[in-house]
């Protein structure tokens, strides 16, 4: 039991450090590394950014000769097995001759999957496997899911009213929540590779959809980032590029994917010089196939999707199945029966009606929360 609770407080501290990368890994995941010996931690590091050292590797370059043999090193992802932009990371454990190996969560890129344990157990260094896992995968839940799925991990961020109510039945819908709840909010749409928008709500709202680091919690602004020089892709659903040339969102078009069903008008060829990537995206219905753009993002390896539009996209996307998790803002205040609803989606039985499984609910200022998965 002893083992147990120093496994897990060590692994904790490697999960912290991981976490630091949670703006700035893009594809990769985020992975924290922990060396102990004596139980004294000697080393520590974390995967900062795509094409920079691994965690492990970053820990290791801190260690002065021989120091590390016979520890334990704590890490958050089953070290690499093969040679990519970094040289593979259970190769310099072996290296460092350590006596064990701690993991949180297995890695299922094809490229590792138990090949990194295989490595490690050749050479005579034990593995131990699991610890923490939960936390672990809330915390690369959009890279482990598209590894499996080739898809990316697709979050859904939704404010309401108590009575489940978004904007009045004119449009108006000015700050349904508080301040730390918008704080909030900054931060799971800088953890995102892309955003997708409607082009209703570009239209009501001309929002820039940009993450702000200004804005973020005290604790989330000690996070590294980059902002200031490459933002989440801004993915809007315009079917008819509808879109005013002077929107704000079209800040940085070179950041900016406008998916729909025409490409090759006047306004196609405007928003094409200003630097706005327009990909055709036609489903049988004759708007944009939102199963093809989310697939298309998982191509482009972004492993989570912030969804943050009106009624109608989030309940088309939702009908669709292609919401993994919500994320669901509530306000204290009712705004009354002719008030716009949270989505529009059609079930007409009980039967039909979707389920989800509560991951968290916190309190934020005077909001509540929630996180939810759906059940599929």
């Amino acid at each position: 039991m002893k083992h147990k609770s120093t496994h897990k407080k060590y692994m904790k501290k490697a999960l912290k450090l991981a976490a630091k990368g949670v703006f700035t890994t893009g594809a990769n995941p985020r992975v924290g590394c922990v060396i102990v010996k004596n139980d004294q931690i000697i080393a520590q590091g974390y995967h900062k950014r795509v094409g920079g050292k691994h965690a492990e590797v970053n820990a290791l370059s801190r260690i002065k000769g021989n120091d590390a043999e016979g520890s334990t090193v704590y890490v958050t992802l089953e070290p690499c097995s093969h040679y990519g932009k970094n040289p593979p990371c259970a190769e310099a454990l072996v290296k460092a001759k350590v006596k064990t190996v701690v993991v949180c969560n297995d890695d299922p890129n094809p490229l590792v999957a138990g090949k990194g344990y295989h490595l490690l157990k050749q050479a005579g260094i034990k593995v131990i496997t699991g610890v923490l896992s939960k936390q672990g995968i809330d915390l690369n839940r959009g890279f482990f899911h598209r590894m499996k799925t080739d898809l990316p991990w697709v979050r859904c961020k939704m404010a309401q009213s108590l009575d489940g109510r978004t904007a009045m039945s004119s449009g108006e819908s000015y700050w349904i929540t508080g301040d730390k709840s918008r704080a909030d909010v900054q931060f799971w749409r800088g953890r995102s590779g892309a955003i997708i928008t409607g082009i209703d709500t570009v239209l009501l709202d001309d929002c820039r959809m940009s993450v702000r680091p200004e804005s973020f919690s005290k604790s989330n602004r000690k996070i590294p980032h980059d902002f200031d020089k490459k933002q989440p892709l801004k993915v809007i659903v315009d079917s008819h590029l509808r879109i005013p040339l002077n929107a704000k969102i079209l800040h940085k078009p070179n950041q900016v994917l406008m998916v729909s069903t025409v490409d090759n008008n006047d306004k196609a060829k405007k928003l094409k010089s200003l630097g706005v990537q327009i990909k055709v995206m036609k489903g049988k219905s004759g708007s944009v196939d939102l199963a093809q753009l989310i697939a298309y993002l998982g191509k482009q390896q972004i492993n989570q999707v912030l969804v943050e539009s009106g009624a109608t996209l989030a309940g088309g996307l939702l009908n669709e199945g292609l919401i993994d998790e919500l994320l669901v803002y509530t306000a204290p205040v009712i705004m009354g029966s002719s008030a716009r609803p949270l989505l529009k989606i059609n079930i007409e039985e009980m039967s039909q009606r979707l389920h989800i499984k509560p991951i968290s609910l916190k309190t934020i200022g005077k909001d509540w929360r929630l996180r939810a998965l759906i059940i599929k």
